[in-house]
């Protein structure tokens, strides 16, 4: 009898602990939290020490991080989120974050505004991070964009101070290449450090109200105003003002033009600062994008990068909580400091890196509007064809009139879907 009673007792010790075991499992499960992040190399770091400091304050979290190459991440994405995504991703504000809450693939964070105080810290940004009333995005780091410069190679070439008209840009451009320097470089191979050029020149000439209706589809781009940009921007290459077969660079084989010497101008976002060795950088120095019509308010690029929770996620509530620890006043310096970016949170303190300050002073006193970039501000699939016409466009500047014939006819195709 005693022995029947042990053994009764011990099957149901063993199913107890399966069945702990199996609770165990499935807490275990709960707490991890999956996060992938877009990352160049130089920017990993950055990104860990922040997520290393969540996880010293959530311990019981299972934190794990993914870092992707930024090219790929983009073409990743869209196939996560309507999947099985990770439970946070990085992204961008503007028409990329709207692209996908209009799919109903992001997770409406309009309460996480509403109770961590993210309507008052984050003002500037908020109507990026909103779409239909709803926001849908946790801001970090934003970018100034303007020009970085050698100054040495400036004064060698007897160039008096930076640029602030289009003629004073152009000659300062002829005096570099005389002096032997190749005046700009530009990583082609990625083509969004094109469209850069396209927004600026844009922006410039035909003002930021223009650019955002070419941005939503509603203007041709057989305008002669569109036009207008890109004879600007021919006159650039025409005149080999751009470094010699720029369209085989990307981004992260163009940094020792500047740091070598072999060019001195680069128009790029201030997170580039973070790239220029500290051996360089007492010699870089970085100026808004020129005038090129006083009557054209001056308007600037200034892309918030922001986190997102997908719909699908499986782990919500501690997406949430990372969401709101990133948030932080102090983590959002942190991260942009990191990043050579300018923090969104109003709470903040102001960047020390000087080319940050000068990014940080120019969108604080831009009166004619900050445009979110060009493949930000656009639907994906015309963004893509327009980034693909300018590399063309760059290899080729006498195709022009059939570029923009082709990108009007692709126009008229996805607006009238």
């Amino acid at each position: 009898m005693i022995a029947l009673r042990l053994r009764r007792l011990a099957r149901v010790s063993v199913a107890a602990a399966l069945i702990a075991g199996s609770l165990g499992h499935v807490a275990a499960d709960a707490a991890t939290l999956t996060v992938n992040v877009s990352a160049r190399g130089n920017q990993r770091s950055t990104w860990q020490d922040a997520f290393d400091k969540f996880k010293k304050a959530n311990p019981d979290v299972d934190l794990k991080v993914t870092y992707i190459t930024e090219e790929a991440y983009k073409v990743q994405m869209g196939g996560w989120l309507a999947t099985d995504p990770p439970d946070v991703v990085s992204w961008h504000d503007g028409e990329r974050m709207a692209y996908y809450a209009q799919r109903g693939l992001l997770e409406d964070l309009t309460p996480d505004w509403n109770k961590n105080g993210w309507s008052q810290q984050y003002a500037s940004v908020k109507e990026a991070s909103t779409y239909k009333g709803k926001q849908y995005a946790a801001p970090l780091g934003y970018d100034a964009y303007g020009f970085f410069y050698r100054k040495d190679l400036f004064e060698k070439a007897g160039i008096k101070g930076e640029p602030k008209t289009w003629d004073e840009f152009l000659d300062a451009c002829k005096k570099l290449k005389a002096s032997g320097v190749a005046p700009i470089a530009v990583a082609a191979r990625d083509s969004w450090t094109l469209a850069a050029w396209f927004d600026y020149l844009d922006l410039r000439i035909n003002g930021n109200a223009f650019h955002q209706q070419l941005m939503a589809g509603q203007i041709p781009y057989t305008d002669a105003r569109v036009k207008k940009v890109y004879t600007a921007w021919k006159t650039l290459i025409d005149d080999h003002y751009y470094i010699d077969n720029a369209l085989s660079y990307d981004l992260d084989s163009i940094a020792p033009f500047l740091v070598s010497g072999k060019a001195s101008m680069m128009l790029m976002g201030t997170f580039f600062s973070a790239s220029i060795p500290a051996s360089v950088k007492p010699q870089t120095g970085f100026f808004r994008f020129p005038v090129i019509d006083a009557n054209v308010p001056m308007a600037e690029d200034g892309p918030v990068n922001v986190l997102l929770i997908p719909a699908k996620a499986k782990n919500k509530t501690d997406a949430r909580r990372l969401l709101a620890f990133m948030e932080q006043p102090q983590i959002n310096a942190d991260l942009a400091r990191g990043w050579g970016q300018l923090p969104s949170n109003s709470q903040a303190a102001e960047p020390e890196d000087a080319i940050s300050k000068v990014g940080f002073q120019t969108l604080a006193n831009t009166k004619g509007g900050i445009a979110q970039f060009y493949d930000r501000d656009m639907q994906k699939e015309m963004a893509d064809e327009g980034m693909k016409a300018m590399q063309q466009f760059y290899s080729d500047p006498s195709q022009l009139d059939a570029i923009l014939a082709r990108l009007e006819t692709t126009r008229k195709r996805i607006y009238t879907k």
